[in-house]
């Protein structure tokens, strides 16, 4: 790529102030004389003739600020690196295939890793030597041994870069196929529970991460086996989370990790993907367990996402930083004097509740805020919460990252999405708003990029997890709106994917056979903080909804925002003509009964009572069984039981209920939400294969066999959402059996 630069006072070129990488901008105005990763920074190496400095790290990352401050805002550290080598920087977010590869040479030459990340390269771009944080002096002396060595022994390593290399080639060979089996998900269930902490909950030691997609297969365990130590895994590591101060107890979301085993003081930085992947989970551990916890939780993180990541042009920003003018949390501690200033006699009340000790739980006397019961007067704790934040609002605000990268946006879309049809319908208009942003900005001469900043994308091209997640997000956004063009965008994402990302072995490389050639293709074989590209992928999954998303998607587009009548023209073409012959009669009133679906026989109307002779809509006029006819179209039959919502004929195949249970919702209102069972969860309606994956906004893929309990709030949401959306019956998900 061409290299935009603009001169500076010192006259260094200023190869960073137009990137959209606020992490590499906030290097701009350093005296080290930085280039971007390119191809032009490579062959500046070659004609000098010297060796590569390459600095990884992101924005909102503590240590890499730390680096900048003590080395490359220096002078003398400046003049060395000028002097002796070109220095590249880049942002591990905008480009995490480079972040990748020389990432595994760090931990194969170290043994751990992170950020930010220091690697000496040959103008080849092999790694001679890595390590992450280094301090002033001991950076100097790194750089010093190492021009010397280039000048006195180059042979010997260019050997050493070339040794390395080969060995990283080796690293990128997938695991042997194997069935992941019933009996392999119970014995990662078994080990789980052994790495358990009983104690304090969560996995492992200090530092904890939030296991956020391990929460996702515990709760998918419980419903899939119904082992309760699965749910109490789940809800002890949420209460816990919940509770510490690694979530903000007055604004909502959580910081990247707790430096502690017992989730009491965070690593401040606030990341997007943590906090779409955690309001999903706590979305569903409400779902299954019904806990108000989970559920304030969920509405609280994603208010945070709306209030402090959202940007003008409606997408979300990737983090806000872990630092305030340069001091870790000042944002976020208290101190007992700090809570008389603002409470005055609440103060006594406000430490007690939030843990804000004399002694600080924090450093230098502050405390992180902890929520370790609920209160007991909640009007009193409301008000004191209200005012603390109110407060915090005036002191210095962490920096925000604002770009906008298509993973992680992607992420937030299903999470939003799923918030939308169970919480607040504005977490859905959000959603929506994002998708548009991502599939215009971001999609470029048919190729998705990774990044954008002001509405305007970035150079680097998608990876292989930004069409995974992106492509999720857009499909759980189809099936909250009915809107067929998030399909279909989704679609294009997959199949692109399928045929650019691909693997011999049948999994997938990180970069498409497009992306620019690095030291070796990365590709990621397990999940970190986010779903790795493989695993947001999957080979046999995209491979057939590729397949199946052709044939929806030629139905759907006639019925764009109607899932109704998306359904029912999916039910129509799965009848097959003999069926079709017999199903749905036209009433002499010029309309059709939705319980006359079934072939050869009657069966009991919903609207039993409610305007029908005998209990049938067919005869005389049913005001709520009964729907317009349009067209040829024929409707499946919608049954009401104690035993589940099916259509009739077959368990799950062809719901035309979605505007009968509509009307039923308007005129019977929540209380008759209760007598419903999920269509997909209830023992008595197991779909059949022909149902798409059993997919329901509100979730991933559910298991048959298992219905859930609702609280009166949440039935009083599901009731409000099929009032406003007509749902098809499959987003009745949530409507359980009455205890």
């Amino acid at each position: 790529m061409i290299v935009a630069h603009e001169p500076r006072s010192d006259g260094l070129a200023n190869r960073l102030a137009t990137s959209t990488s606020p992490y590499l901008r906030q290097h701009a105005d350093n005296p080290v004389d930085w280039w971007p990763w390119c191809d032009e920074a490579f062959a500046e190496a070659r004609r000098r003739d010297v060796p590569i400095v390459l600095s990884v790290g992101y924005a909102s990352c503590h240590w890499c600020h730390v680096m900048a401050h003590d080395s490359f805002e220096n002078e003398g550290v400046a003049a060395v690196m000028n002097a002796h080598f070109v220095s590249v920087k880049v942002d591990r977010e905008e480009r995490p295939d480079v972040d990748s590869v020389y990432m595994d040479a760090t931990t194969a030459l170290t043994g751990s890793g992170g950020w930010p990340m220091t690697c000496l390269l040959t103008p080849d771009g092999a790694p001679f030597f890595a390590g992450t944080f280094f301090p002033r002096a001991h950076f100097l002396r790194l750089l010093a041994a190492a021009a010397e060595a280039w000048r006195d022994r180059r042979q010997e390593v260019v050997q050493v870069g070339q040794r390395i290399v080969s060995a990283l080639a080796d690293r990128g060979t997938g695991p042997a196929a194997a069935p992941v089996d019933a009996q392999a998900l119970d014995e990662a269930a078994e080990r789980l529970l052994a790495e358990f902490d009983e104690a304090n909950a969560g996995f492992g030691d200090a530092p904890k991460f939030p296991p956020s997609m391990v929460l996702e297969f515990l709760l998918r365990h419980y419903e899939r086996t119904g082992d309760r130590a699965a749910l109490v895994m789940s809800q002890r590591t949420c209460s816990a989370m919940a509770r510490g101060g690694m979530y903000d107890q007055l604004g909502g979301g959580f910081a990247r990790y707790s430096v502690d085993a017992g989730w009491i003081v965070p690593h401040f930085e606030k990341m997007l993907y943590d906090n779409a992947l955690l309001l999903r989970a706590y979305l569903h551990l409400w779902r299954v367990a019904g806990d108000p916890l989970a559920q304030r939780v969920a509405q609280e993180t994603a208010d945070f996402l709306l209030r402090d990541l959202l940007t003008p042009e409606g997408g979300f920003a990737s983090a806000l930083d872990a630092d305030t003018n340069g001091i870790e949390g000042l944002t976020y501690v208290w101190s007992p004097p700090q809570l008389r200033e603002v409470l005055g006699d609440g103060a006594e009340y406000a430490a007690d509740v939030f843990t804000v000790t004399p002694e600080g739980t924090f450093e230098h006397g502050t405390s992180t805020l902890q929520l370790l019961r609920d209160p007991d007067d909640r009007p009193l704790f409301d008000s004191v919460r209200s005012r603390l934040f109110e407060a915090r609002t005036r002191r210095p605000q962490p920096a925000r990252d604002d770009k906008v990268l298509a993973s992680w946006n992607g992420l937030a879309i299903a999470a939003l999405a799923e918030a939308g049809v169970l919480l607040d319908r504005r977490y859905l208009d959000a959603a929506v708003r994002c998708a548009e942003l991502v599939t215009g900005v971001h999609v470029v001469d048919g190729r998705l990029h990774r990044t954008s900043r002001d509405g305007m994308a970035g150079a680097a091209l998608a990876v292989a997890d930004d069409h995974g997640n992106l492509a999720e997000g857009l499909l759980v956004l189809h099936q909250a709106t009915g809107d067929a063009r998030w399909m279909q965008a989704a679609e294009a994402m997959l199949e692109f994917a399928t045929s650019h990302f691909r693997a011999d072995d049948g999994g997938f490389y990180d970069t498409g056979d497009d992306a620019e050639s690095l030291v070796r293709r990365p590709r990621e074989l397990a999940d970190n903080a986010t779903p790795s590209g493989a695993s947001a992928l999957g080979a046999d999954r995209v491979a057939g909804l590729a397949r199946a998303l052709r044939g929806r998607a030629r139905l759907a587009r006639p019925h764009a925002g109607d899932p109704a009548a998306l359904l029912r023209s999916r039910s129509r073409r799965r009848r097959g003509p003999a069926r079709r012959a017999r199903a749905g009669r036209r009433q002499r009133t010029g309309r059709r009964c939705a319980a006359r679906g079934v072939v050869g026989r009657r069966v009991a109307c919903p609207a039993a009572g409610r305007g029908g002779r005998g209990g049938h809509a067919g005869r005389g006029r049913c005001r709520i069984a009964a729907r317009p006819a349009v067209g040829r179209r024929r409707g499946g039959c919608l049954r009401l039981s104690r035993h589940g919502v099916r259509p009739a004929g077959q368990h799950g195949a062809g719901l035309a209920g979605g505007v009968a249970e509509r009307r039923r919702a308007t005129l019977t209102g929540p209380a008759s939400v209760p007598s419903v069972r999920c269509l997909v969860l209830g023992r008595a309606t197991r779909p059949p294969a022909a149902w798409p994956g059993a997919a329901c906004p509100a979730s991933r893929p559910c298991v048959p066999g298992r219905a859930e309990r609702t609280t009166p709030a949440l039935r009083t949401g599901i009731w409000r959402h099929l009032r406003r959306r007509g749902c098809p019956g499959r987003a009745v998900r949530l409507a359980a059996a009455a205890s």
